[in-house]
């Protein structure tokens, strides 16, 4: 449209002009010796005009001539970063479906070929993200030292550098050098919020409890962390930061925790142990009872039930309220038995424990009960208690349905195959061999003994007692017990 326009003008432009000429019938004369030129003033005009317009083209014709090798220079970049685009957006793209080893040959090529100092970092970067990746950590090693040397001294892409060789680092366990990289990259503010996301990582595989609490914190104000995630973070570094405090941080630590946070069962568990370590029992008890009147944990139960017997009423009244709206939680039963035996309760005690047995057995109802027992003096029942105890703490190992073979005694110079000619009342009731052992039969029968080969006197002389000697003498028999030997575990001299 805009051509029709001009061209509309032009024509107009040129009536316009042969109008005016045609009134001015003057002459244009040139001399110039020897010639002599003589024009109308119409052509005249026009000669100057097609002059100007010839010129004006030969001089944009001239300047085009002269700036060809800059627009070749352009040209030669568009089309190389038009393929280092190409060679970036597929590698990433290989990177992103799985493809590691395509992406590294792109990626590599890229990094060979461009003269662009940021797309030789961002392809050192990626070409390195697939080699870590691939779990070639040698040769990714060697990419980032070219993509730290591309980087030079831009700021810019330094920190891109360091941040993704940080990350790559703690994904090695390697946080001690994550860190140094990191650290530098944290300013004032706090902005750089996958830095600090890194650097939560860092100081949680190091163990630094209080730089976790403090990431954390910072990054849940942010909305930069998933809050069940960083309340879990928050637990673990309270807990740990718990165990080792002293009084003189006890209120700055316990008063920066939330209401909820404080009841929560980790942090309470915690908590009473600190105050307890600091000998501060009331204190403690506070803290229990607390979590407790929210959420009925075995753990704080347990440590509830742990306690001086001054303190055992005070403690059964309060677990009483709870069992009214819990009356069948085995937990909170073994807490009231065992805080029961702490004050003397013994039919009270005996009542609860066999209410948390009936619900649930384990080692510590079981060992309970051996104890309460064994104040009473029933000896059988405590016996009987601990061996269930010990059953219970057994049950996820494998059984053992065979006997226990006797020892090698073949080479003991003091054993020796039992005599046939030793008269049968002489002969031992009992395996006199330290490897004897007796098995108790499961339906409660008489222990039955295991025949070894009798004992094979020493020989006469003065080398009878040897280290050798000694060693099948007192060495005691991995898996048996000595006490059930024929000589009760004691040591035999069979010297003459």
């Amino acid at each position: 449209m805009r051509s029709w326009i001009w061209t509309l003008i032009l024509f107009a432009a040129a009536v316009a002009l042969a109008l005016v000429l045609r009134e001015h019938g003057g002459n244009v004369l040139i001399i110039a010796q020897p010639w002599r030129i003589e024009l109308s003033l119409s052509l005249a005009v026009v000669l100057a005009l097609v002059a100007f317009l010839a010129l004006h083209w030969l001089l944009r014709a001239l300047n085009w001539l002269a700036n060809s090798p800059g627009r070749l220079r352009a040209w030669r970049g568009r089309r190389a970063q038009k393929r280092d685009v190409e060679l970036l957006e597929r590698g990433w793209i290989h990177v992103l479906e799985g493809r590691y080893v395509q992406a590294e040959k792109d990626l590599s090529n890229l990094l060979s070929r461009t003269r662009s100092a940021d797309r030789k970092v961002l392809a050192g970067l990626s070409a390195a993200r697939a080699l870590h990746l691939l779990g070639e950590t040698a040769r990714r090693d060697q990419v980032l030292q070219l993509a730290q040397e591309g980087a030079g001294q831009d700021s810019r892409l330094r920190q891109a550098v360091d941040t993704v060789m940080a990350e790559m680092y703690l994904d090695q366990n390697r946080a001690e050098e994550a860190l140094a990289l990191l650290e530098p990259l944290q300013d004032a503010s706090s902005r750089f919020l996958h830095g600090t996301r890194l650097l939560l990582r860092a100081h949680r595989q190091l163990g630094h409890a209080d730089r976790v609490y403090a990431l954390t914190r910072l990054l849940l104000r942010r909305g930069a962390i998933d809050a069940t995630q960083a309340r879990q973070f928050i637990r673990e570094s309270t807990a740990q930061r718990l165990a080792v405090v002293e009084e003189s941080g006890w209120n700055a630590l316990w008063g920066d925790l939330s209401a909820d946070e404080r009841l929560d069962p980790d942090v309470a568990l915690a908590g009473a142990q600190a105050q307890a370590r600091l000998g501060h029992p009331a204190e403690s008890a506070r803290i229990l009872e607390a979590a407790l009147g929210r959420q009925l944990d075995d753990r704080l139960l347990r440590l509830y039930a742990q306690c001086d017997p001054a303190w055992a009423g005070q403690r059964i009244g309060h677990a009483e309220l709870w069992l009214r709206s819990n009356p069948d939680h085995p937990g909170l039963l073994a807490a009231l038995g065992q805080l029961c035996l702490a004050a003397q309760l013994w039919g009270q005690g005996e009542h609860y424990l066999e209410r948390s047995l009936a619900l649930r057995a384990d080692t510590h109802i079981h060992a309970l009960l051996g104890n309460l027992h064994d104040a009473l003096g029933h000896a059988d029942q405590a016996l009987r208690n601990w061996r269930l105890a010990c059953q219970a703490a057994d049950a996820d190992l494998p059984a053992v349905n065979r006997l226990l073979p006797a020892a090698d005694t073949s080479d003991d110079p003091r054993f020796k195959e039992t005599d046939d000619t030793m008269p049968s009342d002489l002969a031992p009731s009992v395996p006199p061999a330290a490897s004897g052992v007796y098995i108790q039969d499961e339906t409660g029968a008489d222990a039955v003994p295991i025949s070894v080969p009798a004992p094979k006197p020493p020989q006469a002389g003065p080398g009878a007692a040897s280290t050798e000697d000694d060693y099948f003498d007192t060495a005691p028999i991995p898996g048996v017990d000595m006490s059930q030997t024929s000589d009760g575990g004691a040591r035999r001299d069979f010297s003459v």
